[in-house]
């Protein structure tokens, strides 16, 4: 048996050795599923099977990466680069533009991001003259978006009354106007969006059989990762490229199913075995990532769910902690928590910040944790975030690079024709739109012939005009022989763009300048990694087609070492040794909009599952009693996902403090009703060896006094004098500078650390007196 093949275990080593046929891997959390996918690829080649013939299909390019760089240990590099290996979206643009003039597209397609398309929906909602505040520009996109991933085209649209019903009932009965508007235009410029990636494929699959067969014939094995992700459209694509061989590997995890906001659909992966004739199921239930506490608990969760495959995940490793939950006042108080958690952590363990993350459900709660991190002075990094390729001076240089390839992207264009200055306004603009949609030509096609169209616009500014379409073809010219750093590097010169941003002058223009640095650096290492592939060139298509298709946890950030703060949905595949799951509340995790059907509770669920398997030896989970949501301060009270965890596996960290609940209203005012009749439970007195009872604080109710927090300090007995070193929660050390007023009016100035100095009323301040 081949070495690598020792390194498996019985229930991993089954499905890498089932060569022919449809199978599924049902592969719970930790279980090892990468590896049997990148094993039975090294072992499909060494049996002789072509790596030109293998398709394998990833969630991410980093997981795409990893597998291929796997496999090249084992079969070697040369082999390795053959494999037809990545996600959905980078795979079909490679189809695409090898087919692309059988739909009428160029090969050079521009890919148009999710700012590049609702760009061009703002401007053709603002050219049709529909209102904005009814015509909202991200809500379109979504719809479109939907539309196509549901393989809803243009034409189908206008074929389907209901749905043009039921946009007429939501008061925007010119969607499916906007929808054709949108199509023509990208196909015009010579672009697609990413729904178009997969919706062209299915197109090209389904109008050319003869481009079905190659394909088909190509792909004799296919490898599916993480199928219980994939939509209606990449499910179609999969079952038409695997029809002829049937040599169909899908690997997944019903229980880690969070996508359907984005069209995934469960089904398919609880229905494969109704689409292929003999599928074989093996079952990965073994969990090598967390410990068994984590694993357990996990399971509590999941099994109450009724929609999923049986399975029973457990793990051989050690017992470990139980899973911490955490109680806290406000959100500043949880953010303080955790940062404070991580540092004793760090000491304790002698660990790296890379070893901890935070997780939470939307992204407005980073801001709390990313203020309490800066205070501890703790380094960390947001993912999901606004990603580097999305800054406003990267897209400019993105934009000129991408009409260097297709002139006729007409965002690319609309974003730098005057950027930096070059005295052509937005009438010129608006004229060259109208102009250009009139003739049904690019707008670059339009300013190369400006002296032979009739348009309102004077000699100068068509002289501008004209040394644009100069300066973007003598780009065209270098793109002949040059790779894409010298390319791009030129570009930042000539435009003027590198002198734009240092002639500002400001940190914000140095810091612009240093990130247009740093993508030159980027596209440096993209080509000297080209260097290494079998088909690649280097050149500039290659590299913005690399930017295109990249996600924020793509993108290589070093070795900085910081916690991670991402959503739950951006941290599937991902494992980290400490992990804090928060704002565990009711309306937030579960979200509120997300508890309508029980289909949707239990994609939450499946959502917490995903977090708690994040995690290896720790998790925490935090809550607060009121939190400020869109701007108000809001009660809150407990997720019930923390019910749902068997009380075994918990430890309720919260401390049960000596509260007294106060009624703020009489009683007389309600009438004859006995005051015995309203009460409320006070935790019952244990002894210190008995496990403390789960902790499940009155829902909705705001406590009335004394706040936790660091023990008061009595500062009115006169100890508290100038020069005295104390520690704040908020601020840290400090150093105490004035003392002023007298009894409850006594204020400290002190100046902190972190926070600079304070003016604070000490009968209020929770100071600790350190000396």
């Amino acid at each position: 048996m081949e070495k690598y093949l020792s390194q498996l275990n019985e229930a991993q080593l089954a499905p890498t050795l089932q060569k022919d046929g449809p199978m599924i891997v049902i592969a719970g959390a930790g279980s090892g599923k990468t590896r049997v996918l990148t094993y039975r690829i090294a072992y499909l080649m060494s049996l002789g099977v072509d790596p030109f013939n293998i398709l394998s299909l990833t969630f991410t390019n980093k997981a795409a990466r990893e597998m291929k760089g796997r496999i090249s240990d084992i079969v070697g590099s040369s082999e390795a680069k053959n494999l037809w290996m990545g996600t959905f979206h980078s795979v079909f643009a490679k189809i695409l533009r090898i087919e692309a003039d059988k739909l009428g597209y160029p090969s050079n397609f521009t890919i148009y991001d999710a700012q590049d398309s609702q760009r061009l929906i703002g401007a053709i909602i603002k050219e049709m003259g529909l209102d904005k505040d009814i015509y909202k520009t991200k809500q379109i996109s979504s719809r479109i978006s939907s539309y196509k991933n549901s393989l809803i085209t243009v034409k189908a649209y206008f074929q389907n009354p209901e749905l043009i019903e039921a946009d007429t009932m939501a008061k925007r009965p010119r969607l499916g106007d906007i929808y054709k508007n949108y199509v023509d235009r990208c196909f015009k410029a010579g672009a697609m969006d990413f729904d178009d990636l997969l919706l062209k494929t299915n197109e090209l699959l389904t109008r050319f059989p003869d481009v079905l067969a190659k394909y088909q014939n190509r792909f004799r094995y296919i490898l599916v990762d993480e199928y219980q992700d994939t939509n209606h459209s990449q499910y179609l694509i999969v079952r038409a490229l695997s029809d002829r061989f049937q040599n169909i590997c899908v690997v997944g995890d019903d229980a880690q199913s969070i996508y359907a906001f984005r069209g995934a659909n469960i089904n398919n992966i609880l229905n494969f075995q109704k689409d292929y004739d003999d599928v074989k199921m093996f079952r990965l239930e073994q969990n090598y990532r967390s410990t068994k506490n984590i694993v357990n608990a996990a399971n509590s969760i999941i099994e109450k769910n009724q929609t999923k495959l049986e399975k029973v995940v457990w793990t051989a490793n050690d017992e470990g902690a139980k899973i911490k939950v955490n109680r806290l006042m406000t959100d500043g108080d949880e953010g303080r928590f955790v940062a404070s958690s991580i540092f004793e952590n760090k000491m304790e363990h002698q660990l790296m910040n890379s070893d901890f993350a935070i997780l939470y459900r939307t992204n407005a709660q980073s801001r709390a944790m990313e203020d309490a991190l800066r205070k501890r002075g703790i380094p960390y990094r947001i993912y999901g975030g606004l990603s580097f390729y999305q800054r406003k001076e990267i897209k400019d240089v993105l934009s000129y690079l991408r009409l260097i390839i297709n002139p006729a992207d007409e965002e690319a264009l609309k974003r730098v024709i005057n950027f930096p200055g070059r005295g052509i306004g937005q009438t010129t603009i608006d004229r060259l739109v109208v102009a250009a949609n009139g003739f049904n030509r690019s707008i670059f096609e339009v300013m190369k012939h400006i002296d032979k169209v009739e348009i309102n616009i004077n000699s100068g500014t068509k002289n501008k005009l004209l040394n644009f379409v100069t300066m973007i073809e003598s780009f065209q010219v270098m793109n002949e022989t040059a790779n894409a750093f010298e390319l791009a590097d030129h570009v930042t010169k000539v435009t003027g763009l590198i002198k734009e941003y240092r002639d500002d002058g400001t940190p914000e223009g140095i810091a612009k300048m240093e990130n247009i640095e740093e993508l030159l650096n980027g596209i440096k290492d993209f080509v000297e990694g080209q260097e290494e592939l079998a088909d690649a060139t280097g050149a500039l298509p290659e590299f913005l087609e690399d930017v295109a298709l990249a996600t924020d946890l793509d993108a290589d950030k070093g070795d900085a070492d910081h916690v991670a703060l991402m959503t739950i949905h951006l941290a599937k595949g991902l494992e980290f040794p400490y992990v804090y799951i928060v704002g565990m509340e009711e309306d937030l995790f579960p979200s509120g909009m997300s508890m309508n059907t029980r289909s949707e509770l239990e994609e939450e669920r499946r959502l917490f599952y995903v977090a708690l398997t994040r995690a290896e030896k720790q998790a925490y989970l935090t809550y607060t009693m009121s939190r400020y949501r869109w701007g108000k301060l809001i009660d809150a009270e407990p997720s019930r996902f923390i019910e749902e965890i068997d009380e075994n596996f918990l430890e309720v960290i919260t401390p049960i403090d000596d509260r007294r609940f106060n009624p703020m209203l009489s009683a007389d005012i309600f009438g004859d009703v006995e005051p015995n009749m309203i009460r409320f439970k006070k935790p019952a007195k244990r002894k210190s060896e008995e496990k403390p009872p789960k902790f499940i604080p009155p829902a909705k109710l705001k406590p009335i006094g004394k706040s936790t927090g660091s023990p008061d300090v009595n500062l009115f007995d006169g100890k508290l004098t100038v020069g005295n070193v104390v520690e704040h929660m908020r601020f840290g050390k400090g150093e105490v500078l004035k003392i002023e007023g007298v009894g409850a009016d006594t204020k400290a100035e002190i100046n902190f650390e972190h926070g600079g100095v304070k003016k604070l009323l000490l009968r209020f301040a929770k100071l600790d007196v350190l000396g």
